[in-house]
C-alpha cells in the first residue's frame, strides 16, 4: 500500500511516540488538513475548560460580590448613621442658634418697643409738663403805687357821684373801677355803688354782699373821697341822671360833666360799663384803675373764705388744674345768636329770649357767619377737641367757671373725653353753698377766685369774665392763660370733622396757632376806634405793669398822646 510504504520508507517510529502523537495531535481528515492549526485546537480546548469552570467561578464571584455588597452596605449604614447624627447635631445646633437669634431679635424688638414706649411716654410727660409751664416774669413788676404828689389833699369835693353798676359781676367790677378813676378826674365824692338787680340773673346782692366795702374805702382813701351813703340832708335833694358817653376820655368828664356840679350837688350815672377809654389817660389815672380793680375791690370775707377752701380742695388732688370758662350758657347763646350744635327747638327758645330782652339790640343774627368770624362761644365738643390738640392729658382736672351748660347734651361731650370735670357744686358742701344758691353774682365771685389761682386758665368766649380774669392773672405775674384763636380753630375743626384733615396735621396746626397765645407779656393793642382796641382790664400792660429791663412807659405815652 502506497501509504504504508511511504511511512515505512521514511523511517521507523517508536510505538510510544506514536501513542503520544496520537494523544497530543490527533489525526485530522485530509480534507481538513489544509486548515488545521494547533492553536485553534488549543482555543477550543480552553473554551471547553472555561465552559466547565464558569459555573463554579460564577458562584464564587456571586458570593464574593454579595459579601462585598454586604460589607459596602454595612459601611454605608455606618457612614449614614454618622452623617445623620452629625446632621442632627448640626440641625440641633442651628436650631438652638436660630432660637438664640430669634430670642435676640425678639429681645431687641422688645427693647426697641419698650424704648419707643418709654420715649413716647417721656415725650407725653414732657409735653404734659410743658403744658403747665409758667412764663418767667422776673423782669416785670406791679407798678401801681401812688406817688406823694398823687395823694388827695382837698378836703372838699365838687359834689357827690352816685353810680348804678350795670351788668353781671365782672362788668360791674370793671365799671366800678372806672368810676373810681372818673371820681378822681372830677374831684367828686363817690357813694358806694348800687348793683344791678334787673339783669338776666336777677341777683338781689348789694355791694356789701359781694365786696368788702370797708376794705374798698380804706385802700382808696388817699385817692378819692368815698362815703357809704349820701348825707341825710341830701337824700331828698333832686339830682341829675346821666348816661355817660361810652369810651370817653378824661377831658369829657373834666370839661363837660364836672361843671354840672355847680348846679347839682349830686350826679347819678345810670350806667358804668365801658365809660372810659382804654388808653390816652394820665399814668396816675391808669394806676388808680388798677388799684381799684386788683386791690380795693376785694370780695367779702365770706366769699373769700369759701373761695380759698375750693382752691385748697383742688390743690389737695395733688395735680394741677385748668379753670375753664365755658360760656356755653343760655343767656350768652341767646345774646350772641349762636346755635351751632343745638337743636331746632333750642334755637327757637333762644330766639324768643333774645326778642323779649329789650336792651339786647341785635335780634336777627346769622349764627353760621358769626361762628366763622370767631364770635361764638365754643361748644363743649369743640373745647374737648381743642384741649386734646393743645396737649392736655385726658385725666386733667378741669374746673368749670360758668353756670349751667345749655343744650340737651350739656357738658357730656366734654366729659366723654375729660371725665374729671368739677364745679363749685362738687367741691362745696350743701351747707357751704346754702347762702349762695340764689345769688349768681356771688357764685361767680367764687369761680373768679378759683380761676385766678388756677394753674392754667382757658376761656372759650371773650366776654367780661374772660377779660377780667385774664388781666388779673397778667397783673399777678403773667400766669398762664390760653386764648383760643377761634377764627382759625373753627375752620380747622370743620376740616377735621369733614375728613379733610387728619389728626396729626390738625393737632400740629392748633399747637402752632397758640404758641404765642399763652398769656406772655405783650403790649396792649391800640386801634383807631376805642371800641376795637384791647380792653385795659384784659391787658393792663403798660399802665400797671412795668419792665425792669427797659422803660416802655414813656414811648407808649408819647404814642398815645398823638391820638388826643
Amino acid at each position: 500500500m502506497a501509504s504504508s510504504t511511504d511511512h515505512n520508507s521514511s523511517g521507523s517510529v517508536s510505538p510510544v511516540v506514536m501513542k503520544y502523537k496520537r494523544r497530543r495531535f490527533p489525526e485530522i481528515p485530509e480534507e481538513c488538513a489544509g486548515n488545521y492549526s494547533p492553536f485553534k485546537n488549543s482555543n477550543a480546548y480552553f473554551r471547553r475548560k472555561e465552559r466547565s469552570l464558569w459555573p463554579a467561578m460564577r458562584i464564587g464571584m456571586d458570593r464574593c460580590l454579595f459579601a462585598l455588597i454586604v460589607v459596602a452596605f454595612f459601611y454605608m449604614l455606618v457612614f449614614a448613621k454618622s452623617s445623620l447624627m452629625n446632621t442632627l447635631q448640626d440641625f440641633k445646633s442651628e436650631r438652638v442658634l436660630i432660637q438664640v437669634i430669634q430670642q435676640t431679635v425678639v429681645e431687641r424688638d422688645d427693647s426697641v418697643r419698650i424704648n419707643k414706649m418709654a420715649l413716647e411716654s417721656t415725650q407725653k410727660m414732657f409735653e404734659s409738663s410743658n403744658i403747665w409751664t409758667q412764663f418767667s416774669s422776673n423782669n416785670y413788676y406791679q407798678c401801681i403805687n401812688r406817688s406823694w404828689a398823687e395823694r388827695r389833699e382837698e378836703a372838699l369835693t365838687n359834689g357827690y357821684l352816685m353810680v348804678h353798676a350795670n351788668g353781671g359781676l365782672n362788668q360791674m367790677k370793671t365799671g366800678i373801677s372806672d368810676m373810681v378813676a372818673i371820681a378822681k378826674i372830677m374831684n367828686a365824692t363817690l357813694v358806694l355803688p348800687s348793683l344791678d338787680h334787673k339783669s338776666y340773673w336777677t341777683d338781689t346782692s348789694d355791694f356789701k354782699d359781694i365786696f368788702n366795702w370797708r376794705h374798698f374805702m380804706e385802700v382808696l382813701k388817699e385817692d378819692i373821697s368815698i362815703v357809704e351813703t349820701l348825707p341825710p340832708e341830701l337824700e331828698a335833694e333832686n339830682h341829675i341822671q346821666i348816661a355817660p358817653v361810652s369810651w370817653s376820655n378824661a377831658s369829657y368828664y373834666r370839661d363837660e360833666i364836672a361843671p354840672l356840679f355847680k348846679e347839682h350837688r349830686i350826679i347819678q350815672f345810670t350806667h358804668s360799663n365801658a365809660r372810659l377809654v382804654n388808653n390816652g389817660l394820665a399814668a396816675s389815672i391808669q394806676r388808680l384803675r388798677c388799684r381799684a380793680m386788683y386791690q380795693a375791690l376785694a370780695f367779702s370775707e365770706r366769699i373769700v373764705e369759701l373761695g380759698n377752701k375750693l382752691v385748697q380742695r383742688l390743690k389737695n388732688l395733688n395735680a394741677p388744674y385748668v379753670a375753664l370758662h365755658l360760656r356755653y350758657e343760655r343767656d350768652m347763646l341767646s345774646f350772641t345768636g349762636c346755635s351751632h350744635n343745638l337743636t331746632e327747638a333750642e334755637d327757637k327758645e333762644l330766639r324768643i329770649l333774645r326778642y323779649n330782652t329789650q336792651h339786647w339790640k341785635d335780634k336777627e343774627i346769622n349764627s353760621t357767619e358769626k361762628r366763622l368770624n370767631g364770635l361764638c362761644p365754643m361748644t363743649p365738643r369743640e373745647v374737648a377737641v381743642f384741649l386734646e390738640a393743645i396737649g392736655f392729658p385726658f385725666d386733667t382736672n378741669i374746673y368749670i367757671v360758668a353756670g349751667e351748660i345749655y343744650g340737651q347734651n350739656g357738658i357730656q361731650e366734654l366729659k366723654a373725653k375729660y371725665p374729671n370735670v368739677i364745679t363749685h357744686y362738687d367741691l362745696a358742701t350743701e351747707e357751704e353753698l346754702q347762702l349762695f344758691r340764689k345769688c349768681q353774682n356771688q357764685l361767680a365771685a367764687l369761680d373768679y377766685i378759683v380761676a385766678i389761682e388756677s394753674d392754667v386758665f382757658v376761656y372759650t368766649y371773650d366776654g367780661n369774665m374772660a377779660k377780667a380774669v385774664k388781666g388779673h392773672r397778667e397783673f399777678e405775674g403773667f400766669r398762664k392763660t390760653i386764648s383760643p384763636d377761634k377764627w382759625n380753630f373753627v375752620r380747622l375743626n370743620d376740616h377735621y370733622d369733614e375728613g379733610l384733615l387728619s389728626w396729626e396735621p390738625f393737632e400740629s396746626k392748633v399747637k402752632s396757632l397758640h404758641e404765642d397765645r399763652v398769656g406772655a407779656p405783650r403790649l396792649r393793642t391800640i386801634a383807631d376806634s376805642p371800641r376795637m382796641e384791647e380792653s385795659f382790664y384784659a391787658n393792663p400792660y403798660p399802665g400797671c405793669i412795668c419792665d425792669k429791663s427797659k422803660n416802655l412807659q414813656m414811648p407808649y405815652r408819647r404814642l398815645l398822646s398823638l391820638r388826643n
